[in-house]
C-alpha cells in the first residue's frame, strides 16, 4: 500500500532560543504541562529503545512516573525483555510524541536502577489490580493461553487474600540520566524548528539543529 500522500503541514508557532529555559528539565517541566493542559492522551506516554549485548534496537512504550534533574523514572519487571537488554547495555533513548501540538521531546542518557525505597513508595500508590498483575505476569515470557494467565490471578489473589501486597523482588523502577535532550517543534514546509541540550562537566549547552 502506497502512503505517500498522506501529509499535513505543521501549523504551529515557532520556537527561537530566546524561548527556551536554561535548564532542560524545567523546560521539558512546561512542555509537558502545556502537553497535559491541551488534553493529549496519555502525555506521559513515552517510546523507549534500548540494545542488548546482540545490537538489535527494541522498542515498546511506557508509562514515565517521575522526573527530576535526577533523570526520568519508570517501573518495569526486572525479567522482563527491556530490563534485560538495560543490565546488557545501560543506556536508553526516550521519546514523548506529543503530536497534536505539533511537538515531540526526545532524551539520551545513561540508566540505573532506582532505590527499592523509591520502588515500594510507587508501588504502594499502584492500583490493587496493578499490584496484583506485578505478581502475576513473568513479563516478555512465553504463556500458552490467556486462561493460564487468568489461573494465575486468581491463584495470587487467594494467597494475598484481602492483606497487603507486597513488593515483588523482581519489580521495580529504572532512571534515565540525561546527557542529551532535544526539543522538536513542527513547522510549515518541514522547516522545523530544533534545539538539543547536551551536558558537559560546565553544565547545558543549548544549539540549534536544521531540520
Amino acid at each position: 500500500m502506497d502512503i505517500g500522500d498522506m501529509r499535513r503541514d505543521f501549523e504551529s508557532e515557532g520556537l527561537d532560543r530566546e524561548q527556551l529555559d536554561d535548564d532542560p528539565v524545567r523546560q521539558f517541566e512546561l512542555w509537558f504541562n502545556d502537553a497535559r493542559n491541551a488534553g493529549i492522551l496519555e502525555p506521559n506516554a513515552m517510546s523507549l529503545a534500548t540494545t542488548g549485548a546482540d545490537s538489535q534496537p527494541d522498542l515498546r512504550t511506557v508509562l514515565l512516573k517521575y522526573f527530576d534533574h535526577d533523570g526520568f523514572v519508570f517501573y518495569t519487571n526486572y525479567g522482563s525483555r527491556k530490563a534485560g537488554e538495560l543490565e546488557e547495555n545501560p543506556k536508553a533513548a526516550l521519546l514523548f510524541p506529543w503530536i497534536g501540538l505539533n511537538r515531540q521531546v526526545i532524551v539520551q542518557g545513561t540508566v540505573t536502577r532506582v532505590s527499592q525505597t523509591e520502588s515500594l513508595r510507587y508501588f504502594a500508590s499502584r492500583p490493587r489490580g496493578s499490584q496484583l498483575g506485578a505478581w502475576v505476569s513473568e513479563q516478555s515470557k512465553v504463556i500458552r493461553s490467556r486462561g493460564l494467565l487468568e489461573q494465575k490471578v486468581a491463584e495470587i489473589k487467594r494467597k494475598f487474600g484481602d492483606g497487603e501486597i507486597p513488593l515483588p523482588s523482581f519489580w521495580g523502577g529504572y532512571r534515565v540520566v540525561p546527557h542529551r535532550i532535544e526539543f522538536w517543534q513542527g513547522r510549515p514546509s518541514r522547516l522545523h524548528d530544533r534545539f538539543e541540550y547536551l551536558r558537559s562537566d560546565n553544565g547545558w549547552t543549548i544549539q540549534r539543529l536544521q531540520p
